[in-house]
């Protein structure tokens, strides 16, 4: 793999140590030092580039459990992880989370703070280091300092979505804590203010280079990804749309280079770097850049024996039943499976021994893993810890491991199978509890939906329906004839499943406060519940933060 690739794997090792000893970022007021200068830090284009993959390292957390990903989809109606019996109460913050009954305690969104916080710090201190640099005389800093403030502006992007009113600390060496704003919308739009202009100043920068050295980097592709979904949320986040500038920047992204993949699951198999489509991507790897663990969150304790794992899952995410049903479509696709499947729409599981795909993955993989499970010998995988009807949590389906994707209760006999479980990436037989599937951030659909959904809600119905049916033929499903919002938020559903898209989705499409399993409906408009509550541990470690408003 590419020298810039391994460097950030090496750094994920040191990073992720790092996680469990040193102090998070919530304490604003704390006072920094620094004695790093251009003199006593790099000199030479390795040591450059060695500084960069510490930025990049900081993103490893997105592949994890508790964290950015994890608040935004349990929140959505596609995940949920209920208790099963003594497996997954956890205080109970889960299931707060999916009712939508956010708290500022809830240890969650506290992880995804300190994260976001984290990965802003360390690239306000490598800006700091280049622009050292670059007062030096140093030729090459400009061309790190604004790949590093893409990244940050990345960071920012999820600060403003999740949590709103949020601290802008930009200067590594000030030491006076940042300054929140008392009102909540004018909080926003300075966020919002900022990324653009950050975004704005930078693009021209960039490298326009894809692939290559450039895979994983912010590129000029990246920022302009990030750009078109920065509008694309423009009216959430400030009140006013701006649907001509999701066009503008969304053609620019297409005209980079990028095409779909020929199948929807070449994005996400374990080897993914060769995807036309994936503009920006963690890269992950199993031995040297960890991190990367939804097999072990979704899968069931038995999974380990279907892929000769090398170790035990967890038993945790599962899909929502109504969102799994929401790509069953008779008049596309009839058949017991329907279009799932994605990309395999005429795929029989009673054509196969092994629907889960174990032995012919390449040509199973899809969203979601159903059915009944099969060891890599062909025999049944079993539950040996099922009890019945004296078990904490027992499943109609006995000891035969068969997700089904029924749900029962979220509380407290979640079935042990119940749910269909994420298969969105493939999973590697005799893998280990780390992947090396490279996590996708922006991929080009999304871009190609996002430019629909302007056009649509600007007039352009023919246009948007282009692009939305090249979309649904790649998927395998039969074109619409006509385009409606409703089947466009639907698509887009069907399309990003757990890419950290649907949070701002539903809630761009006004469907956020909409009841669905296990969670009560609510009138969205001007709901609290629109962003995370600022964390208490931030509170509390800072007089500078204000609580967002209703909390």
């Amino acid at each position: 793999m590419r020298k810039f690739i391994n460097i950030i794997k090496h750094f994920s090792i040191l990073s992720l140590g790092l996680m469990f000893v040193a102090p998070g970022c919530t304490d604003l007021d704390e006072e920094v030092f620094s004695q790093v200068t251009a003199e006593n830090f790099f000199q030479s284009d390795d040591e450059f580039i060695a500084a960069l993959g510490s930025a990049y390292s900081a993103l490893s957390p997105m592949g994890g459990h508790a964290n950015v990903w994890s608040c935004s989809e349990l929140a959505s109606d596609e995940l949920v992880v209920g208790t099963k019996g003594g497996d997954w109460f956890d205080g109970g913050v889960l299931i707060e989370i999916h009712r939508h009954q956010f708290t500022p305690d809830n240890g969650f969104f506290n992880n995804a703070w300190n994260t976001i916080y984290g990965g802003i710090s360390t690239t306000n201190r490598l800006i700091f280091q280049f622009e050292e640099l670059k007062a030096s005389g140093n030729p090459d800093a400009d061309a790190f300092i604004g790949e590093l403030r893409g990244v940050r502006a990345l960071w920012y992007f999820w600060a403003l979505d999740a949590f709103g009113n949020v601290p802008l600390s930009i200067d590594f060496t000030d030491e006076t804590p940042p300054a929140n704003n008392s009102d909540f919308q004018a909080g926003r739009q300075a966020v919002y203010n900022f990324i653009e202009s950050e975004l704005n100043d930078i693009i021209p920068l960039l490298t326009t280079t894809v692939g290559g050295a450039a895979y994983g980097r912010m590129n000029q592709a990246t920022a302009l990804a990030l750009r078109t979904k920065l509008y694309l949320n423009a009216e959430t986040y400030t009140g006013t749309p701006q649907w001509e500038k999701v066009i503008a920047d969304a053609d620019a992204v297409i005209a980079t280079g990028y095409s779909l993949s020929p199948t929807y699951r070449d994005n996400f198999v374990i080897n993914n770097e060769n995807s036309p489509e994936n503009i920006f991507v963690i890269p992950y790897d199993k031995v040297f850049a960890g991190g990367f663990i939804w097999a072990p969150m979704t899968l069931h304790y038995a999974n380990q024996n279907t892929y000769n794992f090398t170790f035990q899952p967890w038993n945790g995410y599962s899909v929502v039943e109504e969102f799994y049903n929401s790509y069953i479509d008779a008049a596309s696709n009839p058949g017991p499976q329907g279009p799932a499947w994605r990309g395999l729409a005429d795929f029989d599981p009673a054509d196969d021994k092994t629907p889960n795909g174990v032995g012919t993955q390449d040509a199973r993989l899809s969203n979601f893993l159903v059915g009944p499970q099969f060891n890599l010998d062909g025999s049944p995988t079993e539950d040996p810890a099922f009890e019945g009807e004296t078990s904490a949590a027992p499943d109609p389906d006995g000891t035969r491991l068969n997700f089904t994707p029924q749900l029962n209760e979220i509380f407290p006999n979640f079935w042990r199978q119940g749910g269909a479980r994420i298969g969105k990436y493939e999973y590697s037989v005799g893998g280990t509890e780390n992947a090396s599937n490279d996590f996708v951030i922006f991929r080009l659909a999304d871009i190609m939906l996002a430019k629909a959904e302007a056009l649509f809600r600007t007039g352009d119905a023919a246009g948007a329906l282009d692009l939305v049916n090249q979309i649904r033929v790649r998927a395998g499903v039969d074109p619409y004839a006509t385009l409606t919002e409703d089947n466009l938020f639907d698509e887009r559903g069907r399309e990003m499943f757990a890419e950290l898209t649907r949070r701002q989705d539903q809630i761009r499409f006004g469907k956020w406060g909409d009841a669905w399993w296990e969670k009560d409906g609510y009138t969205q408009a001007g709901s609290k519940y629109l962003v995370f509550p600022i964390p208490q541990p931030a509170i509390d470690a800072s007089a500078a933060l204000n609580q967002n408003p209703g909390y």
